[in-house]
């Protein structure tokens, strides 16, 4: 029999319970790679059942938790496991009314982590704060290749914050940021260094 690698239980209303049962399964599991449990309701008490699973798992890579409402908090509980976990490349959490302080707590794990290269937090409300807070982790971040910020009530103070680690960060490679209130000047600038990085990743 073929092991499992992948498990897909997209809107499915399994809820904080049922992320539980999973949260146990993973605690054992040696093969699922990638997981998608977008659309599922599971809420921050969710979230933190699976970190909880995460925690000593060392397979799974793709974690999927679009539009689970898992807000702030539940930002922190994956951010804690994320500070030791050493599989996971890429994480989704847009749609989940994330603000500053869950974006200031991802932010805290990017300084450190050398494994995730994707997060996705996309239609969240990070705003200016939270992308200040994300800047600062990826002063020195040498990993995160992509990250998409679509939706997220970025303005000028925001993209400022994004043109000035770009000074320096060589790493980023995609960075979706349409959808917010940033003047037309800084979105070119922000491009600019995006197409340099690329350049530099291709040399």
């Amino acid at each position: 029999m073929q092991a499992l690698t992948t498990l897909n239980i997209n809107a499915n209303h399994i809820g904080a319970v049922g992320a539980q049962y999973l949260a146990d399964v993973l605690r054992n599991n040696t093969t699922l790679a990638t997981l998608n449990l977008s659309n599922n309701e599971i809420l921050a008490v969710g979230a933190q059942h699976l970190a909880g699973g995460l925690k000593n798992n060392k397979t799974l890579t793709t974690l999927d938790l679009r539009c689970n409402q898992i807000r702030d908090a539940g930002a922190q509980y994956l951010a804690d496991v994320l500070r030791n976990n050493t599989t996971l490349t890429t994480l989704n959490i847009n749609t989940n009314h994330i603000g500053a302080v869950g974006a200031q707590y991802l932010a805290d794990v990017l300084r450190n982590n050398n494994t995730l290269t994707t997060l996705d937090l996309k239609w969240n409300e990070v705003g200016d704060g939270g992308v200040q807070h994300l800047a600062d982790g990826l002063l020195n971040n040498t990993t995160l290749t992509t990250l998409d910020l679509y939706g997220n009530y970025i303005g000028a103070v925001g993209a400022q914050h994004l043109v000035d680690v770009l000074r320096n960060n060589k790493t980023l490679t995609t960075l979706h940021f349409f959808g917010n209130h940033i003047e037309y000047e800084l979105m070119v600038e922000i491009d600019n260094f995006i197409e340099r990085n690329n350049r530099v990743t291709k040399d």
